[in-house]
């Protein structure tokens, strides 16, 4: 691995432009959830949900992450028609409201997926790396959109469990590289990858792989990091998510310095401070 040549790429096509990520942009996260771990029931009606779009828009989010089915620990299960019925709406207002926007779709469902792409989204965001829906990466293959390889293990309901690896980084390389070339020998292209922090993983593997960020830089994929408000900073600190500000601009500052591309947030001011301030330094 050492003497592999090592750089990730810089540009991701959306919507027909050419972003350029020599400088980190950011993702809002936009819930439409009842039980999601930090927003969960905040923003459940269009003009609430507008608004807090706009304002994300307005502190400088490149990207709105559109969830409806709640990933956290343990979170319940619900129907295709269910998630259908909370992000189509969101996607259809906020495109009507914002038609510059870049809207993700975070499902790991083909069917919510494809309708949501339908619908204006244009960035397919899948926890499971296709790992529970046989037909995502086909459905990425057809829709030709940038897809978010994540890493996980299990379901939101189990993944808790499943934190035993032989050596989590080679581990982790390992199931990209098998992906990626499982997308890639299906056409699929602007592929982004996220190593899953939180998911089927300890609050001390956790921040192992956030320090050893740069590692993946083999894969040469642009790398999101959304480590925003989660438990590897609130239960660390011994404080609730509410308070967990501060210690999410702390990591942040550290995934930009390990060659974050896209930060995945709850506060997207903070996090454009962050990428500002480190860019200046880097200057």
């Amino acid at each position: 691995m050492r003497d592999a040549v090592c750089y990730t790429r810089k540009t991701l096509q959306v919507k027909g432009d050419l972003l350029d990520l020599s400088t980190p942009l950011v993702m809002g996260i936009l819930n439409n959830t009842p039980d999601s771990f930090y927003d969960g029931g905040k923003y459940n009606n269009l003009k609430s949900i507008s608004e807090r779009a706009e304002k994300m828009l307005i502190e400088g989010a490149t990207f709105l992450d559109i969830g409806g089915y709640s990933t956290r620990p343990n979170a319940e299960d619900i129907s295709v028609k269910e998630e259908l019925s909370r992000v189509l709406p969101v996607i259809k207002e906020i495109n009507r409201l914002f038609p510059q926007s870049y809207i993700s779709i975070d499902t790991f469902r083909a069917e919510v997926a494809k309708a949501a792409v339908q619908e204006g989204a244009c960035i397919i965001n899948d926890i499971s790396g296709g790992q529970l829906d046989e037909k995502m990466f086909a459905t990425v293959s057809q829709l030709q959109v940038p897809y978010i390889l994540m890493h996980s293990r299990g379901t939101p309901q189990t993944m808790s469990q499943m934190t035993s690896y032989n050596h989590i980084l080679e581990d982790l390389i390992f199931y990209f590289q098998d992906r990626l070339h499982t997308l890639k020998q299906l056409s699929c292209k602007d592929i982004i990858v996220d190593l899953g922090f939180g998911f089927a993983k300890t609050i001390e593997q956790n921040h192992f792989l956030l320090h050893h960020l740069p590692y993946f830089k083999v894969l040469n994929c642009p790398i999101l990091v959304g480590v925003s408000r989660k438990s590897m900073i609130f239960k660390k600190l011994g404080i609730g998510s509410q308070e967990a500000l501060n210690g999410t601009t702390a990591l942040h500052a550290l995934a930009v310095k390990n060659g974050a591309s896209i930060l995945r947030v709850h506060d997207v001011k903070e996090a454009i401070e962050v990428i500002k301030l480190l860019n200046l330094s880097n200057s």
